[in-house]
């Protein structure tokens, strides 16, 4: 897969994204993958927390 993104293979992909979704989109856009990402994270951290419960019950 991805083995290493370097800094002109970063600049590309920001480019790319810039000229796809142009500059005014960009801070929502950056804000709904943050929401996203913080959503996925809480819920990365409940479902530990649940199997780190189910092993104390087991015992």
């Amino acid at each position: 897969m991805i083995k290493n993104i370097g800094g002109p293979e970063l600049l590309i992909i920001l480019v790319v994204v810039l000229l796809l979704f142009g500059a005014s989109k960009l801070p929502g856009l950056a804000r709904s993958i943050g929401a996203s990402a913080k959503e996925f994270k809480k819920g990365v951290e409940e479902g530990a927390g649940d199997d780190a419960d189910a092993d104390v019950d087991k015992t």
